[in-house]
């Protein structure tokens, strides 16, 4: 069995995620995991599909034939979970340009490698303004590296002026 991420983008319409599952389905593929999103108006995603080998090729060209729709395919092998420590938090405090180039440097020059990265911009409900905030889980080579990567950003949140929640489990 093969796997691929598809990266998905088109404006967003009903249907649009029926007809992207109808064509793994028509191939024989198994949905895994995904991640979708209407922002502005355009739909994004990525999907995880698993599809036999002999299949491949033949779903790729039906999804790149997928009506205002554009679909990249990416064939991937199933990477085991990686060892070493999580690290999962949030970042909450007021907007400003340079918020997400700010904590991932902060991750990305100890090592650390993002899993997932979920943000949003908000209106602040009482104080004005704008808010953002960011979930994000990562992993480090090892509890050392997690505790570095800790301390580099709790700093970090000092000087940005933003709140840093650090999930315990």
């Amino acid at each position: 069995m093969a796997q691929l991420v598809l990266t998905v983008v088109g404006d967003d319409r009903p249907g649009i995620v029926q007809s992207l599952a109808h064509a793994v389905a028509a191939y024989g593929g198994n949905w895994q995991r995904s991640e979708l999103a209407e922002l502005a108006g355009a739909f994004a995603g990525i999907v995880l599909v698993e599809v036999a080998d002999d299949a491949v090729d033949a779903l790729t060209t039906a999804l790149a034939d997928l009506p205002a729709l554009r679909v990249s395919v990416h064939l991937t092998t199933h990477a085991p979970d990686p060892a070493g420590s999580r690290l999962t938090f949030t970042v909450l405090g007021n907007d400003r340009p340079g918020i997400v180039n700010d904590v991932t440097r902060a991750l990305s020059v100890r090592g650390l490698t993002i899993d997932a990265f979920t943000s949003r911009v908000f209106d602040a409900p009482m104080a004005g303004g704008t808010l953002f905030e960011a979930s994000i889980a990562a992993h480090a080579a090892s509890a050392a590296v997690a505790d570095d990567a800790t301390a580099a950003l709790e700093q970090l949140a000092g000087e940005i002026q933003v709140d840093l929640t650090f999930d315990a489990s």
